[in-house]
């Protein structure tokens, strides 16, 4: 039996679908199973978008100046890169550094972070840490002499400042 959907290879999987009263039978061969994320013995790589992305660069820039470059330290060119999206090292920043910007000028329209800033703790957020931590302290020493009633009231005094 054919393949339903390309109609061109042997069906191996046999799907049976219940709409209602209706029974539907789908017959499809391993890599159209294996498109729908049917589990197949075949396995299909997914897409990543950032590699949707360079595919549509690579394909629309078959060959640029820069592609010869490679990384004096792992041996990555850039048009490894471009295949994988993954640079070899650390060193490679270096080395495709103006071809890096481009593209991060075109992904994300800038290559300068100006996201959000780090804002330290005020001091009386910290003040009431060292508090909470004074308290766990002093409960941890009022149960261990079993003082249960100081304890309880020190675990009621940590849970309000919590």
């Amino acid at each position: 039996m054919l393949c339903q959907q390309c109609k061109e290879r042997d069906a191996v999987l046999n799907l049976t679908h219940l709409v209602g009263e209706a029974v539907q039978q789908v017959h499809l061969c391993e890599k159209c199973a294996a498109e729908r994320g049917l589990p197949t013995t075949i396995a299909m790589p997914k897409p990543t978008p950032i590699g949707d992305f360079l595919s549509s660069v690579q394909n629309q820039v078959s060959a640029m100046p820069g592609d010869a470059a490679r990384c004096s330290y792992c041996g990555t060119s850039l048009r490894d890169f471009r295949a994988s999206g993954r640079l070899g090292c650390a060193q490679c920043y270096g080395a495709f550094e103006q071809s890096l910007r481009d593209l991060l000028r075109r992904v994300q329209g800038n290559v300068k972070h100006v996201g959000r800033l780090y804002a330290a703790p005020t001091g009386e957020a910290m003040s009431q840490d060292a508090a909470l931590s004074h308290l766990r302290q002093q409960l941890h020493d009022a149960v261990s002499r079993e003082e249960f009633e100081t304890a309880a009231s020190l675990r009621d005094q940590i849970r309000t400042l919590e």
